[in-house]
């Protein structure tokens, strides 16, 4: 007889339970978010078979095509969320716009990237979806809502769809994460109370990107690949591409990832990463874990005040003794000789 553990929703439950003054609005939007994670699960699962994957024709806000999943995905979130009366106002990186929700009097806003990793989907990759929910401070719906530091954030988390489909979150008290069964579509807790290993075994960038990087990084990546026995280097390589799979792996196993802003592309100085809905919710969930989330120059991610809805950002996240060292690399305390 199968044996079934806890559930996503009966450990959010147990948790509004241990917090008398809750209301039960951000059970209820986590709920609402299961759900649609399981729709757009079954639809990416589905996707070779459906004519569902390649590109829809479209181009985002981003200048980036959109899949056809990306749409999927974005209006599933959209509509459920519209509908529940938990959420003031939306953003996403598929629309322009803040979405304001009509005649809502929701105590709370969400900003999410639907399909992060979707030029992965046409090659099989693990793709996921990235949220961030912060209480609204107004009484109608407002942008402002939606510009508020990560330090403010009530809940943060991500989608996985890959080998098996897993929701990873934290409402600020640990991470942790639910493995959904399709046999009876529930999420169940497989890896309670996640904390990141100590330091780092792998470090994971975009390294054909190595000439347009400042010095800094150049110097912090090259002392990762010495050879150190003693502080546990050089560093293994794994770089998938896939914002949510990279960092997953590096949540579970213990790694560093690194999008630094380059000279490539004058069009994008200050990096490529979204902050409200990739950056900032990543962030939270590491710090929750034990780990750290930095910019290139050494700013907390957590602590950025947001001045526009698709605002990039660069991203140094991972194990903390890494990220304080990649710091010093950044701020000129150290160098690969060090």
């Amino acid at each position: 007889m199968k044996k079934f553990g806890v559930t996503v929703s009966g450990h959010i439950m147990e948790s509004q339970r241990l917090h008398p003054e809750a209301t039960g609005y951000l059970t209820g939007l986590l709920n609402e978010l299961i759900v649609a994670a399981k729709t757009i699960s079954a639809e990416v699962n589905m996707a070779g078979l459906a004519d569902i994957l390649g590109m829809s024709g479209d181009i985002n806000v981003q200048g980036e095509y959109v899949q056809k999943l990306d749409e999927f995905a974005n209006n599933t979130i959209k509509r459920r969320l519209a509908a529940s009366g938990y959420v003031s106002i939306m953003a996403s990186e598929e629309e322009a716009d803040a979405v304001a929700v009509e005649n809502s009097s929701g105590r709370y806003t969400i900003a999410f990237d639907p399909l992060d990793g979707s030029s992965n989907i046409d090659v099989n990759v693990s793709i996921g979806t990235i949220f961030s929910i912060h209480r609204a401070t107004n009484s109608t719906p407002n942008e402002a809502d939606l510009l508020q530091p990560g330090r403010r954030q009530v809940a943060a988390g991500y989608i996985i769809y890959g080998s098996s489909t897993m929701m990873v979150f934290t409402t600020g008290e640990g991470v942790h994460g639910f493995t959904l069964d399709p046999s009876v579509g529930e999420f169940y807790l497989s890896h309670p109370d996640i904390k990141m290993p100590g330091r780092s075994k792998y470090y994971s960038i975009n390294e054909g990107n190595r000439n347009y990087w400042n010095p800094e990084v150049r110097a912090f990546i090259d002392y990762l690949r010495e050879e150190d026995k003693a502080s546990g280097r050089p560093y293994s390589a794994r770089y998938i591409g896939s914002l949510v799979a990279d960092f997953h792996r590096n949540l579970i196993a213990g790694g560093i990832f690194l999008y630094p802003r380059d000279s490539k592309n004058p069009l994008k100085p200050s990096g490529k990463l979204r902050l409200l809905y990739e950056a900032a919710p990543l962030a939270f969930i590491a710090e929750q874990a034990g780990g750290r989330a930095i910019t290139d120059d050494g700013r907390d991610i957590l602590d950025i005040e947001p001045e526009s809805l698709h605002q990039r950002v660069p991203l140094i996240i991972g194990c903390k003794h890494d990220v304080d060292t990649a710091e010093r690399f950044f701020k000129g305390e150290m160098n690969e000789t060090s």
